[in-house]
């Protein structure tokens, strides 16, 4: 499906909107791996992302080490294809990200291994997906267990009732992310 064939469908899409906010959400969950946070980004990742993020996070800690994505920039990302599902969307996007990957130590700090000199370019493929039934929400979006406003780029969940904020109902989730190099 076209950009254009998928803009009659979703007439609220604005594709640079749409980049700017999977490219924020792609700095925010190499950042959650990297500060062992992952449970901030959990609403707007599936549940493979998230055992995926996991994962590297207990490997490193396994190492006694903390994994750092450090100078973590988007250089470029771009829609590649537009699929319709039977019951959702599927938006596939290459993004090109630029950082320096290494490891410390959790005892000291210290540097223990890759490369803490010089940021590479560093290419991916995401995938998100929208369910075709979400519901309606206004640009500032409201906790749906008390109402009060919520602010789903920090932690998906509400300060106010403890709520869990799930993007799948609403919005993009991301569902795969494929580093090719």
């Amino acid at each position: 499906m076209t950009l254009e064939e998928f803009s009659k469908l979703d007439t609220s899409f604005n594709e640079s909107m749409f980049l700017t906010k999977i490219n924020n959400m792609f700095i925010k969950y190499l950042t959650a791996i990297m500060m062992d946070k992952l449970d901030e980004v959990k609403h707007f990742i599936s549940e493979e992302i998230y055992n995926n993020g996991l994962e590297i996070i207990e490997d490193a800690k396994n190492n006694n080490t903390r994994h750092m994505y450090d100078e973590l920039n988007v250089k470029e990302s771009k829609i590649i294809s537009i699929t319709e599902e039977k019951n959702a969307y599927e938006i596939e996007v290459f993004l090109e990200s630029r950082y320096m990957e290494y490891y410390i130590s959790l005892d000291n700090g210290n540097y223990v291994s890759g490369n803490n000199h010089s940021r590479i370019n560093v290419n991916y493929n995401l995938t998100l997906t929208k369910k075709k039934n979400t519901k309606e929400q206004n640009i500032v979006k409201k906790c749906p267990g008390c109402g009060a406003p919520l602010s789903v780029n920090t932690s998906g969940k509400c300060e106010y009732c403890g709520t869990t904020y799930n993007q799948e109902d609403y919005d993009w989730v991301i569902t795969k992310i494929e580093k090719l190099n």
